[in-house]
């Protein structure tokens, strides 16, 4: 399975069918065909949502998706833990709703590191009953005002804000395609090393809908925007007013801050202990390509990487693969090699990692980073996103 996935991978980032091997062009058109019926599901998913034969669950607080319109690796859960920090700190307490893949990785990963804020997160599929579940235990307010708003059912009651076990908001992650729940604001990111592809829709391509689902967007975020030439963010950016002329955008980085030893998270290694060391890097995330370029940048010796798909579970062969891995760099630079490692990946086992031994493993801390650019930034985000909830009778205040 590992194997078809990351041929699927090949055949959608691919400029040209010619550079694929024999193989890969095999599948193709049995791609293509399963392409086609997916479109055709898009299409009838939208007639039915259009004619309101489907309906959209609107909840009593302003709902933030963070979205994409490619599989994974275009930041969603950088911006989703950003999201939650800012309305936390501004007295709004959130409630994160993610779909919890693999295990849960990114549920865990945003645990963690908002354990200190009055964040709640809640896993399912059926989000739109899973943030029901949550109101009606916990309750909701209104930012600056202890009465129900015109959206909220008579059983409902808010909360000041003073008793932040209510919920003020709602953040959806990964819920461009979420259709079921109904969204005030919707936020694509676009990853800056791959933003679409070969153009082509699932499984063909990477693409969940066709580009022309950015005219749903309320703000659009090229993420890895430091990792790429300049000429290509520009690329990206008018690609996206083709679509959407009106649509602001920002622009983010990945910006490493300390890794810390599996085992124990508690750890705090500076990045400069990467310096004068070989390294191999280990990820089954969505972008490995960005990963990989911010620990070049750190100051290691020399830097292998080991990829697997989005989400997979590590198996023992894939242990064994890594160690073989280990032993042919060690032979090749006397140094033992240093294994770092996502957060995500250390949260979707890490017991797994203890097979690993006696080599070192790091799981590198990274936070988003917003990029100036053409004068975007992080405090103009966050004026944009209180003035459009504004506009749309959803009125959150943000601490600036």
């Amino acid at each position: 399975m590992e194997r078809l996935r990351r041929a699927v991978a090949e055949i959608a980032y691919a400029k040209e069918h010619t550079e694929l091997s024999p193989l890969h062009r095999s599948l193709v058109p049995l791609l293509s065909f399963a392409s086609s019926l997916y479109r055709l599901a898009l299409s009838v998913r939208s007639y039915l949502y259009g004619f309101g034969l489907l309906s959209q669950k609107r909840l009593p607080v302003p709902v933030i998706s963070v979205g994409n319109l490619t599989w994974g690796g275009n930041g969603k859960t950088p911006m989703v833990e950003f999201l939650a920090g800012l309305l936390a700190d501004s007295g709004i307490p959130p409630l994160i709703l993610t779909r919890g893949y693999a295990g849960g990785d990114e549920a865990r990963m945003l645990q963690r590191h908002l354990l200190e804020k009055s964040v709640r997160i809640g896993v399912g599929a059926n989000r739109a009953g899973t943030a029901a579940s949550f109101i009606e235990k916990y309750g909701c307010f209104e930012p600056h005002s202890n009465v129900c708003c015109k959206n909220a059912s008579p059983g409902q009651r808010f909360r000041s804000h003073s008793q932040t076990q209510g919920i003020g908001a709602i953040i959806l992650d990964d819920g461009m395609q979420h259709w079921p729940l109904w969204r005030d604001l919707d936020i694509v990111m676009i990853n800056a090393l791959q933003p679409w592809g070969n153009g082509e829709l699932l499984p063909l391509g990477p693409l969940r809908e066709p580009l022309k689902a950015l005219q749903r967007a309320d703000i659009a975020v090229i993420h890895n925007a430091d990792l790429v030439h300049e000429n290509i963010v520009k690329s990206i950016e008018l690609s996206i007013r083709e679509i959407k002329d009106s649509i602001p955008t920002f622009f983010t980085r990945m910006a490493p801050a300390y890794f810390f030893e599996a085992g124990n998270i508690a750890s705090r290694i500076p990045l400069e202990a990467l310096s004068r060391n070989t390294v191999l890097c280990v990820s089954a995330i969505g972008s490995a390509t960005a990963f990989v370029k911010m620990v070049e940048k750190l100051g290691a010796i020399y830097v292998d990487r080991v990829d697997f798909s989005d989400h997979h579970i590590f198996q023992r062969e894939d242990i064994d693969l890594i160690k073989e891995k280990l032993t042919k760099l060690e032979g090749q630079s006397g140094l033992k090699p240093i294994i770092v490692i996502t957060e995500k990946d250390y949260d979707r086992d890490p017991e797994v990692l203890k097979h690993l031994d006696p080599y070192k493993v790091w799981a590198v801390c990274a936070q988003l980073q917003f990029v100036p650019h053409g004068g975007c930034s992080e405090d103009q985000l966050k004026n944009l996103l209180a003035n459009l909830l504004r506009t749309r009778n959803r009125t959150i205040w943000f601490n600036l």
